[in-house]
């Protein structure tokens, strides 16, 4: 499974990037305006510091011909741009546009099956399918994301599905038991996958046995 960042904050970007297991970045309107930088200043940013990532930017037009405008020029800025579309009819039609036109997409703001639906026929690159939000309202946000990923299987589209608003580890490893072929997460959520307290005991263990018996490498 593929690990992005959710993000527009390049200091944090350029932090999991070190770690070299970064895929690609999610951002949307609101990181973006977290940043303080501007639109393509801060994408163009991510795309240099992940060189090999995919990397989402959303338009924020809601009527077809505008989208097309933003999505075009968006597109423009880097080969390794995402153009992050939401799920309502004229995004739907753009996304079939782009697709046509050899342009990735990410289609943003699903929570349903049919939805999910409506963007992989459209020919969206990544699904993003939302769980956090759908579990803030006592729904069960991995429903949608295991039919999703089944669809996808079973009828051979092309799409990518993409968990998103994930909000803690457990979702990480719900993700990966659907079969989801991404998961994005806040520095926050990717920074936990690394902790385990008996990890933590087992190196502290490790590093006490080895300095009291006065061992050195060099």
């Amino acid at each position: 499974m593929k690990l992005f960042l959710d993000t527009g904050i390049l200091d944090e970007v350029k932090q999991a990037a070190e770690w070299g297991i970064l895929d690609g970045v999610t951002t949307n309107p609101t990181l973006v305006a977290k940043a303080g930088r501007g639109f393509k200043e801060t994408v163009l940013a991510i795309c240099d510091a992940v060189p090999n990532g995919a990397i989402s930017a959303e338009v924020v037009a809601t009527d077809y011909d505008t989208m097309l405008k933003e999505a075009t020029e968006i597109a423009s800025w880097h080969p390794n741009i995402v153009v992050k579309v939401p799920l309502i009819e004229p995004g739907v039609r753009l996304v079939s546009t782009l697709a046509d036109r050899g342009v990735k997409t990410n289609v943003t703001l699903v929570f349903t099956l049919t939805q999910a639906l409506l963007a992989a026929k459209a020919g969206a690159t990544f699904i993003s399918n939302f769980v956090g939000r759908v579990d803030d309202l006592s729904g069960d946000g991995m429903e949608a994301v295991r039919d999703t990923v089944n669809m996808v299987e079973n009828y051979g589209y092309e799409s990518q599905v993409l968990v998103a608003s994930v909000r803690h580890p457990l979702h990480v490893v719900q993700a990966l038991q659907c079969g989801a072929h991404v998961a994005t997460m806040p520095l926050g959520v990717m920074k936990a996958l690394f902790k385990h307290s008996l990890t933590d005991a087992g190196l502290k263990r490790f590093l006490e046995d080895w300095n009291n018996a006065g061992l050195t490498i060099f």
